[in-house]
């Protein structure tokens, strides 16, 4: 393992450098990513001094659980200092409690609270729930936003803690609306636009269901330039269903009404049983109908989809190509009949 984790980290010299510059460093990356780089049950993610490791191990398996990962955080520690707290998310367990996380080094009121990326601060709560509270895979993602965004009004839906709305904000977006089911998540979001100095205003935060909350979008005539539509990978509600394999088309149709003539419609789909393929094929349908056309497809970076070895990447579900990564991002230009513009 020892000697996978130090090819790990040369492959990500500059970001670990840029941590070693500063007493106290912001930025986050993926160290190491089991699945392509010989080790599949564990994914660790850095944000600022806080080590993630993400078990994807078999509870029942013999060597599972919480000792080896912290052994794992030991050794990544005793190679990166600038590591003060470790924190293990066991992914197999059922106990969503148990999924948040606990601490395997350090103490939580060490734990990271903040991170910046290319100027921008966003708020961390690494034991808010099973994820991390901040998707690095989708870094592209925001950098693509920040260049679109200034002037333009902003919807991301399925919004989570908002990192993809608050970068639109942050580069001078017009108006950003986040949306999510999770009052919790929102208020990180919240937290983030207080860091950069940003408004934090009611009506730019919508908890509600994701169907509910279109229906009203559109019920107001309301329009937007750009909209982020990235579901998770399953979710139920008296309105409808979250399938990102059965049902994303659905999605797509009650939140292409709001996107305002020669907008753009982002769409992720991270589900690793979707092949890139037939995501290509449900882009294809769509572009069928006439009304969009496929804009550009954005790429997973460099430190979460490492190029290594094939003998040592595990065999996903279901392959990604032609995208670099089971997170899958697509950016489609829409027009419309009434010609309405957002703005």
């Amino acid at each position: 393992m020892e000697q996978l984790i130090d090819g790990a980290i040369e492959r990500r010299q500059a970001f670990v450098a840029e941590s070693r510059r500063t007493p106290h460093p912001k930025n986050a990356f993926r160290l190491f990513d089991g699945f392509r780089e010989g080790a599949p049950r564990f994914v660790l993610d850095v944000y600022g001094t806080s080590l993630v490791v993400f078990d994807h191990g078999d509870p029942e398996e013999e060597g599972a659980g919480v000792e080896s990962a912290r052994a794992l955080a030991d050794l990544v520690i005793s190679k990166l200092p600038f590591l003060k707290t470790a924190v293990h998310k066991p992914k197999g367990v059922r106990d969503p409690i148990l999924r948040r996380g606990s601490l395997l080094a350090g103490d939580e009121a060490e734990l990271c609270r903040a991170i910046e990326e290319d100027g921008v601060r966003y708020a961390i709560r690494l034991l808010l729930h099973h994820d991390a509270s901040f998707y690095l895979d989708t870094r592209n993602l925001r950098a693509f936003v920040r260049e679109q965004a200034p002037g333009k009004r902003v919807l991301n839906a399925f919004a989570y803690t908002g990192s993809v709305g608050v970068a639109a904000a942050a580069a001078g977006a017009k108006a950003v609306v986040q949306t999510d089911r999770s009052k919790l998540f929102l208020n990180v979001a919240k937290d983030s636009n207080a860091l950069n100095g940003l408004p934090v205003a009611r009506p730019s935060f919508l908890a509600g269901d994701y169907f509910d909350v279109t229906a009203q979008l559109r019920k107001k005539n309301e329009l937007f330039d750009l909209v982020i539509l990235d579901p998770p990978l399953f979710a139920d509600s008296a309105r409808g269903r979250v399938d990102l394999e059965a049902t994303y088309g659905r999605l797509v149709d009650k939140v292409r009404p709001v996107v305002g003539d020669g907008g753009l419609l982002v769409l992720v789909n991270n589900a690793l049983f979707v092949s890139g393929i037939a995501f290509m094929q449900s882009i294809d349908a769509i572009v069928g109908q006439g009304y969009a056309k496929l804009e550009k497809t954005i790429s997973v970076p460099e430190d979460c989809a490492p190029v290594t070895d094939d003998a040592s990447e595990a065999k996903l579900p279901a392959d990604p190509a032609p995208f670099n990564h089971a997170t899958k991002i697509a950016v489609l230009r829409l027009n419309r009949r009434d010609a309405r513009r957002a703005s």
